[in-house]
This record gives C-alpha cells, sequence and structure tokens, in this order.
C-alpha cells in the first residue's frame, strides 16, 4: 500500500521517530499530491492550500515545511479566524511597549519567530481587507512594523503558506477579498480532496486512529466488527478526517468490550444505512418550507421574516441553512439571485453574505450550477 493520506499522530498526522510526517493512504488522489508536496517542497514558492474544513490542510503545510529546506527551522502556524483584526495584526507583526492597553513590554510577532522558516495562514479568507493589505505589503518587502512602532523594525525571510475552505475567486468577485494578494498568494495552489473522494484511504485511517487510542491507554476497545467497519466505510463524512479521528476516539474511549458493534456507532452512520431500506414516503413540510412561502410567494423579507426569528432563537442554524439550500437549487447557486429572491435591496447583499458565514449558513454554490 502507498504511504499516503491522512492520519495519525497530530491531527490525523502519522510521525515517524525522527519526527517527519508520514501520509498514510493508497488512493490515486492522495498519491499524486503527495508527489506535489514533495516537488514544491524544495522550493520557496507560496502555496494556497484549499479544501472543505477537516480534510487536512495544515497537515500538507507541515508536510511542505518538513521537506523543505527550511525544515530545520520553526513553522508558526497563525488562526486568522480565531482573533479580531488588532490583535491579528499583534500576532502576526508584534507590538512596542506602550502601543495599546496591556502592552506591558515589546513582543515579537509570529512572523518575526519564523523567520527562516515557515508562516501558515489558516483560514486566510477571514481576514478583513485592511488586514489584507498589510499582509500584502509584508509580502511584497519582507518588511516588519511592529503595532504601535513609527517605523520598520527589520526584515525577515518566511516562506508563506496559507489555506481556506472558502472560494477566494468569489470573494473577490464579492469585493471581500484582495486580487492582488490572491495572486500573490495563488502560486501554487494545492487541492485537499474530502474524504468521500478517496473512499479506499477510510480502512487505512480507521486503523490508525483505532492504533493510536487504544496504545496503553487503559481502554478496553481492541477492534471494531465487520458490520460496525462497513458502515464507517460506507459513511459520507461530511466532517471529513477531523470527523473520522473524533468518532473513533469516542468510541474507544466510551466502548464497554473490546469490540465495536453496529450499535456502539453514533446514530447518524447508523441511520444512514438503512436510509434506501426504508418504504418511499410523502415528504413531510419542514420549517424551511413555511419560510421559503413566505418569502417567495407571500413576498415578505428575509429581514423581516427569518432574521428576527434566527436571532430570537425560533429556529435553528439547520433550519437557516435548509432555506439557503431551497434559495439556491431555485437560483443554481447565484447568491445575488437568492437574495433577489427572498426580497432583499440590492444593497443588502453583501449584509446577507456576512450574515451567513458569521452563523455558518454560507452552503458551496457550485454543486447547485449543475
Amino acid at each position: 500500500m502507498s504511504t499516503t493520506a491522512f492520519a495519525a499522530e497530530t491531527r490525523g498526522t502519522a510521525m515517524r521517530r525522527d519526527g517527519t510526517e508520514q501520509l498514510i493512504g493508497g488512493s490515486a488522489v492522495i498519491a499524486e499530491l503527495s508527489q506535489e508536496i514533495s516537488r514544491i517542497a524544495r522550493s520557496n514558492a507560496k502555496v494556497l492550500v484549499t479544501g472543505e474544513s477537516g480534510v487536512g490542510k495544515e497537515l500538507v503545510a507541515n508536510a511542505i515545511h518538513q521537506r523543505s529546506p527550511r525544515a530545520h527551522r520553526a513553522m508558526v502556524a497563525v488562526n486568522c479566524a480565531g482573533l479580531p483584526e488588532t490583535l491579528l495584526e499583534s500576532e502576526l507583526f508584534g507590538h512596542v511597549k506602550g502601543s495599546f492597553t496591556g502592552a506591558y513590554r515589546d513582543k515579537q510577532g509570529k512572523l518575526e519567530v519564523a523567520d527562516g522558516g515557515t508562516i501558515f495562514l489558516d483560514e486566510i479568507g477571514e481576514m478583513t481587507l485592511r488586514m489584507q493589505g498589510l499582509l500584502l505589503r509584508f509580502m511584497e518587502t519582507g518588511e516588519l512594523q511592529k503595532v504601535g512602532a513609527d517605523r520598520v523594525q527589520g526584515r525577515v525571510n518566511v516562506r508563506v503558506i496559507a489555506a481556506t475552505n472558502r472560494n477566494l475567486r468569489d470573494m473577490i468577485v464579492e469585493g471581500t477579498f484582495r486580487e492582488d494578494l490572491f495572486y500573490r498568494l495563488n502560486v501554487i495552489h494545492l487541492t485537499v480532496p474530502a474524504l468521500r473522494e478517496r473512499r479506499e484511504d477510510i480502512p487505512a485511517l480507521i486503523e490508525c486512529f483505532l492504533t493510536r487510542f487504544t496504545r496503553g491507554n487503559g481502554h478496553v476497545v481492541r477492534t471494531i466488527s465487520p458490520e460496525a467497519h462497513k458502515l464507517l466505510c460506507d459513511y459520507s463524512w461530511p466532517g471529513n478526517v477531523r470527523e473520522l479521528e473524533n468518532v473513533i476516539e469516542r468510541l474507544v474511549v466510551t466502548g464497554r468490550t473490546e469490540l465495536v458493534r453496529e450499535d456502539d456507532l453514533p446514530m447518524e452512520i447508523r441511520s444512514q444505512s438503512v436510509i434506501g431500506l426504508r418504504p418511499k414516503r410523502e415528504r413531510r413540510r419542514t420549517v424551511a418550507d413555511d419560510l421559503y412561502k413566505k418569502l417567495v410567494e407571500d413576498h415578505e423579507s428575509f429581514w423581516t421574516v427569518v432574521y428576527p426569528l434566527y436571532m430570537q432563537r425560533e429556529i435553528t442554524r439547520g433550519n437557516v441553512r435548509d432555506l439557503i439550500r431551497k434559495g439556491l437549487e431555485e437560483a443554481r447557486g447565484n447568491y445575488k439571485i437568492v437574495a433577489k429572491l427572498f426580497n432583499m435591496e440590492p444593497r443588502d447583499y453583501k449584509r446577507f453574505l456576512n450574515f451567513l458565514r458569521k452563523h455558518d449558513c454560507q452552503l458551496p454554490f457550485k454543486e447547485y450550477r449543475q
């Protein structure tokens, strides 16, 4: 079996004794990705890694760094969505004493810490336009100007790897991502496939996670029954490798016998196997159906019908996502048409998208353009 894919010792990677990553799995798409990583690692070219949440984008960044001449220096990761703009600027560039409340001393930024190595910018699509401008200037000059400093503090040499699960080209059209920054980042573009697109890797991943979580920890679970194993392999894994890892860990931690059986699996995995066996029956009307009727047939506005119900927690995120799904099906994947369909003014388009992103209700549009 080829030694490629994503699983094991740290957030889904396997680590050799010398500390380098070993990508596990046998699918052709992952073997090709691994070969591409080896080819590009030798250069200093900037890399943009894209793919759904949970597929292992940070693992790809680690593999690039570890196979590069920079492997002896640090790879520093920064989550661009985890901090507000002002704190993110300080995190990246550092700050000088007294530059803001709580800045009791000078602080190095992550870019300075990564000098000679690699900076990994996760969720780059969540950066504000102002922060995008600061990053672009750094990428053009290599110069660091700390928060509160009145002059450039020096230059650093870092390789930039960025990752996102969003479509940056669409964001450029919407005016929420800078085109010049995109082309700076997109020197080499790697796409990490979803787990459902490489199902032949699932058995190796299951074995890898099972071995890790049962190794010397006192838990009784040792193996998985053939029936349960088949259900795990047949499941669609919308959360990708991260979801698979979490499920195996949960089975090991909560298991009471050495053998994991079908009944031990989460309900969503067990229920998927019998969907095709159930007799067809008329679909029940849903909350999303009622909301959709109010918007499309009764010509009410999203902001007066859906928004207040969601903010008052009278409907769930799932209800809103179902509503958006119906709108995208009707609009063939065009969010601008969805906004019009939901009776919004043109000026509300960006507000609509920002609401969907903030509350994790934005769905990929491409599958609706078939």
